[in-house]
């Protein structure tokens, strides 16, 4: 049992790297074999190639959008836990504010980005873009948690006499966490969303330019290696952040959910 386990476990691992190898195997034979110049499709060499040549460079702009994902991110994880508590709390406030949250996030970002950067500085509004996608996820997730409390736990609450805040405290926000972690790790992708779209629409240069912004740049002159190598580091700054909040979700519920006790069988 425990060797299937354990060959389980590596076939996880091992199949995505080998697809992974594989996929770039093939990138560079076509690019090879057919001579696609770099400013069409440059091979894989050329682009890990460019990564290192324009480290300097592409490391500081993932540096500055990164602080805004990490930025959009925890206010939207505090902002959004702490409305659907005062949701828990008051029904009437639900009704009135919930469909604005809702309209809030089927407006696509890159339509308000440009009026946000009209009216609020640009590394503000670059945060907010990033808040106003991550938001919702944190919200509704931990609205459902919240109202998803066992009934019969509940009734031992209310026949003991706790009070609402010691309800919340001790029941709800304990029986939420799985829905608050998976809103959390939902989360923390779309803020780095966020974040890129608004650089993008924010388009400006010097020092303090995103990855987002070098890809647009890199576009305009054609520098397409570059343009690749930032995408390779934003696809490799989603997986770090989703992978950290997938570590944080198991370290906070393993030892007594169901979802993080099965991983360790």
């Amino acid at each position: 049992m425990t060797q299937g386990r354990s060959l389980t476990r590596l076939l996880q691992i091992g199949l995505p790297v080998l697809t992974l190898a594989l996929g770039v195997a093939i990138w560079e034979a076509v690019v090879r074999i057919n001579n696609i110049p770099d400013y069409v499709l440059p091979a894989p060499s050329v682009v890990f190639a460019t990564l290192v040549t324009d480290w300097s460079l592409l490391f500081a702009s993932l540096l500055t959008t990164l602080l805004t994902t990490v930025q959009g991110f925890i206010a939207a994880a505090v902002g959004g836990i702490a409305m659907a508590m005062v949701f828990s709390r008051s029904k009437w406030i639900e009704y009135a504010l919930f469909p604005y949250a809702v309209i809030l996030q089927v407006t696509p970002v890159i339509a308000i980005a440009p009026l946000l950067l009209i009216y609020l500085p640009q590394h503000l509004a670059v945060v907010a873009c990033a808040w106003i996608v991550a938001f919702f996820p944190v919200l509704s997730n931990t609205t459902l948690g919240l109202k998803s409390v066992d009934r019969n736990l509940g009734g031992l609450f209310a026949l003991y006499g706790a009070s609402r805040t010691q309800t919340l405290r001790y029941l709800k926000l304990p029986s939420a966490l799985p829905h608050i972690m998976g809103g959390l790790r939902i989360a923390g992708g779309l803020s780095l969303i966020g974040a890129v779209v608004a650089e993008i629409a924010a388009g400006s240069a010097g020092a303090g330019s995103g990855l987002a912004y070098r890809i647009a740049e890199s576009g305009y002159r054609l520098n397409i290696p570059r343009m690749f190598a930032a995408l390779l580091l934003l696809s490799i700054a989603g997986i770090v952040i989703y992978g950290a909040l997938s570590l944080a979700s198991y370290l906070v519920l393993r030892r007594w959910h169901e979802s993080a006790l099965g991983k360790d069988n």
